[in-house]
């Protein structure tokens, strides 16, 4: 009996820390969601659903630029919290140094694609002649601020791998607040349309960026910046690339479907690419819980690691699938009822919301494998696996979509079957990553197990 208290005793401690440690990085999803349909209100609002469409016709092109080297702070994050939860000082010095620096490139490299492939990847993917000028400008905007997103996304993945979520989180508060008054000043007052709301997000991440590395050169022992220090270090590198480079695959190859489909929905017209872009701003009320609980994830099971302490990983995946089904039962739930009124924030008109409720409808009703897909990924890459994760979505995900969209969608070319591709996929591709979970679980407990005795004390 008392083995069953303390066992319930530990499970609880452990939900506990989950969920202290989740809420903030949830706080700060929910006020980035919060601040991005601010742009896209304001927009919408004062500028029409043909401004509303250009801004939302980039998303899946920015994120398939950006995805990739935003992976490597994914690699960062699994670095530092193996480091942390083994004492190894020295190591998370370097990697912090280290950190910084790829961010940095990173960001650069990312402007220089931005800025000069925007252009002709709108173009290619089929972007309404009538918005397609205004969306290129939108994306060279966005695409100057990407060495500030870039670095404090890499800033961010360090503070939360030692167990600190709540810095980030002020920062984008503040970030967000100037970000969302910049956006009525530069759209509501001077009129500048699409280039205003662009600006005022590219000026509020630099904000933000200032933020976060000043906190970091405040910080006190290994977690301190000093720029004196800003290196490569081979070793750390490889470390960071190892995770993060499959990490940063996997969300390119999401990605590319997500604009092979957006290329599907701008074939429906204007109309339809608002309704999408509203749509899937709402929807992110359920996916922005779903990615805190991933970042979780990534930190315990990384830290758990470093400490080996290997029966904790189960409890940390039993705990988060169950958050994941919460969270879409609740949120899935207030999101479908309340659909039409969410939608109505971003135009006032009739077609754009009802095209918006044909879209959640669909995506709603099998979300919770959606966050399945995301939040076991997080568990097998902190256990060192990064490559199986990538596999299951190439297959379960970018290809599937692929075959879905040359197949299905061009056989019953509606908008049911073609919104029907994400629940599909998410669910094959969810039960893709479940299984690497698995395997990478059985050989890190192989390993151990195979170890000799003297090692294993040490």
């Amino acid at each position: 009996m008392i083995g069953l208290r303390q066992s319930w005793r530990s499970r609880q401690g452990l939900v506990y820390n989950i969920l202290m440690f989740a809420l903030p990085i949830m706080a700060v999803n929910l006020l980035q969601l919060v601040f991005n349909a601010a742009d896209m209100i304001v927009v919408g609002r004062f500028d029409g659903s043909r401004a509303l469409a250009a801004v939302g016709a980039t998303g899946s092109l920015i994120n398939l630029i950006v995805n990739l080297f935003m992976g490597l702070s994914v690699g960062t994050s699994v670095a530092v919290a193996q480091a942390y939860g083994a004492r190894k000082l020295e190591d998370i010095r370097q990697l912090v140094h280290t950190s910084i620096a790829v961010g940095i490139m990173g960001g650069l490299v990312a402007t220089s694609i931005g800025l000069v492939f925007c252009a002709p990847l709108l173009s290619w993917m089929g972007t309404p002649e009538d918005i397609l000028g205004l969306s290129t400008l939108y994306m060279r905007i966005i695409f100057v601020g990407m060495p500030a997103s870039m670095v404090f996304n890499f800033g961010a993945a360090i503070l939360r791998a030692a167990g600190d979520s709540r810095r980030p989180m002020y920062f984008l508060v503040v970030s967000g607040i100037v970000n969302v008054l910049l956006n009525l000043f530069f759209v509501a007052v001077l009129r500048l349309g699409v280039a205003g709301v662009a600006l005022a997000t590219t000026m509020s991440q630099y904000l933000a960026v200032v933020l976060i590395m000043a906190s970091l050169m405040k910080q006190e022992g290994p977690l301190r910046f000093n720029w004196r220090r800003l290196a490569v270090h081979g070793e750390k590198l490889v470390l960071i690339l190892k995770i993060g480079i499959p990490a940063g695959l996997q969300s390119v190859l999401f990605s590319i479907s997500n604009v092979l489909v957006q290329s599907a929905v701008n074939s429906f017209g204007t109309t339809m690419v608002a309704a999408n872009a509203a749509s899937s701003n709402v929807e992110n009320l359920v996916a922005t819980p779903m990615n805190a609980y991933y970042q979780s994830a990534i930190t315990f099971t990384g830290q758990s690691m470093g400490a080996e302490d290997y029966d904790r990983i189960d409890q940390i995946a039993k705990l988060s699938t169950g958050l994941v089904f919460v969270t879409w039962f609740v949120l899935g739930g207030i999101t479908l009822f309340f659909g039409r009124s969410l939608l109505g924030f971003y135009t006032k008109d009739p077609q754009v919301i009802e095209l918006g409720m044909r879209r959640m409808k669909v995506l709603m009703s099998l979300y919770f494998t959606c966050g399945i897909m995301n939040v076991f990924p997080g568990l097998t890459r902190a256990m060192g696996y990064s490559v199986l994760p990538m596999l299951s979505t190439l297959v379960g995900a970018c290809l599937l979509r692929i075959l879905w969209l040359v197949t299905v969608f061009r056989w019953y070319p509606t908008q049911f079957v073609l919104f029907a591709v994400y629940p599909v996929t998410w669910t094959l591709a969810g039960l893709g990553q479940v299984a690497s979970f698995f395997y990478a679980r059985s050989q890190v407990r192989r390993r151990f197990m195979t170890r000799a005795p003297s090692e294993v004390a040490t």
